[in-house]
């Protein structure tokens, strides 16, 4: 239940639905979050608000407050784009990665049922994606890449989910790279959310064979850039740039992409972004045909498609937002050992990330982990190649960075 009330009135304790003010004017991630910073409390009540929204079901309620008809969501992108850069301190990385697995699995189950409610011909929700949208964009803002790597861990069984999970976060850091107003943030963010929306129209069969696909089924998939535009078109009031995403994420810019056979410039910035966010998620997850390839090895391969498939610029933004080595690499040290890249220091070379060593070569056993800033003065290691798991008989080798709860 919402109720209205001043900022005078707010105390620790209250969830915040949201402020009587644009995004732009405030400090906050979200529209909506839990009272908890004395800090934050303090900011609000400075700003002198003349109203603030609260949901007492999910927070204190106020000592007298009077309940007041809630003013209707607007689906439409808001005039700030939604997106504000927090003054609160970032979370520790143990904290980030227990945000983000809840922010994953939570963002999972509301794209499954957003988009089994359209398979079952009921009409998407904007509003919903838009909250969805500021929930991950808000995540990759604070923490990084640890968002991005964690969407990547997915089975077949939700990979369809996870992906638009995945590309959503994708598309948001991004957007962000380029430099892009916030407004063009939220609208990259909701087209990566939507942009295959299309293959509820698509047989679950077809999508999940763990074989090659016949002529027909291909027919089949290659359709659903269509009619997820279709779908969306259904909806009223959608951002422009998620329909173009929808409709031409598989354009390539050599004219050799579906469904119009579009070249150069005539693909729009947002479907050019969108190809290359949807392609690296999707050769870095495990698919029912298929074992995803390692983060660093996928990015060397799409360097290979510059120019023919994907825009080269673009792609220097992308390597860059998420480095040379990816969260969540096996990397061989000179030292002889193995150790997976935890983490990138902002402001330091992509050639130097922070890596967790576990395993040595010369003794050809597990050790205990230790992690090694790679771009601390006077370190002497540095990283030699990138191997592969399944080359050294080494399993879930991922819980050295994501944790084991990741894993489970």
């Amino acid at each position: 239940m919402l109720k209205k009330i001043t900022s005078s009135e707010l105390v620790l304790g209250m969830y915040v639905e949201r402020l009587g003010r644009s995004w732009l004017d405030t400090p906050f991630w979200t529209r909506s979050f839990l009272l908890e910073s004395p800090a934050d409390l303090e900011r609000i009540r400075a700003a002198r608000l003349s109203e603030v929204w609260i949901d007492v079901a999910r927070g204190r309620a106020p000592a007298v407050a009077v309940p007041v008809t809630v003013p209707p969501v607007v689906a439409a992108p808001a005039a700030d784009g939604g997106l504000v850069r927090s003054a609160a301190p970032p979370m520790s990385r143990d904290d980030e990665l227990a945000h983000a697995r809840r922010l994953i699995e939570r963002s999972r189950q509301a794209v499954q049922t957003m988009f089994d409610e359209v398979r079952m011909g009921k009409a998407l929700s904007a509003a919903q994606a838009y909250e969805l949208v500021d929930d991950i964009a808000a995540s990759v803002l604070r923490g990084g890449n640890v968002l991005l790597g964690l969407a990547r861990l997915k089975t077949a069984d939700n990979y369809t989910y996870m992906h638009s999970v995945a590309v959503c976060a994708l598309m948001t850091a991004l957007a962000r790279e380029l430099g892009l107003v916030p407004e063009q943030v939220r609208s990259a963010g909701l087209a990566g959310l939507l942009h295959d929306i299309g293959k509820m129209a698509v047989p679950s069969a077809i999508l999940n064979k763990p074989g090659s696909l016949s002529e027909a089924e291909f027919s089949s998939v290659r359709a659903h850039p269509a009619a997820g535009h279709r779908m969306l078109q259904e909806v009223g009031e959608i951002d422009p740039v998620a329909l173009d995403v929808c409709l031409h994420h598989h354009e390539k810019l050599d004219g050799s992409g579906y469904p119009n056979g579009l070249c150069g410039e005539e693909i729009s910035l947002f479907a050019r972004m969108g190809a290359i966010c949807d392609v690296y998620d999707a050769i870095t997850s495990n698919r029912p045909y298929k074992q995803g390839w390692c983060p660093a090895d996928s990015l060397r391969r799409m360097a290979g498609w510059r120019g023919g498939h994907l825009d080269a610029q673009l792609f220097a933004a992308f390597v860059k937002c998420l480095g040379i080595y990816p969260l969540g690499t096996l990397v061989r040290l000179q030292s002889e050992r193995l150790a997976v890249v935890v983490g990138q220091t902002p402001g330091k070379p992509l050639t130097a990330p922070t890596v967790r060593v576990f395993f040595s070569i010369r003794a050809g056993t597990c050790i205990a982990p230790a992690v090694i800033d790679l771009a601390a003065p006077g370190c002497q290691e540095r990283i030699v190649s990138t191997e592969s798991a399944s080359q050294w008989r080494l399993q879930d080798v991922d819980r050295y960075w994501a944790g084991e709860a990741a894993m489970a």
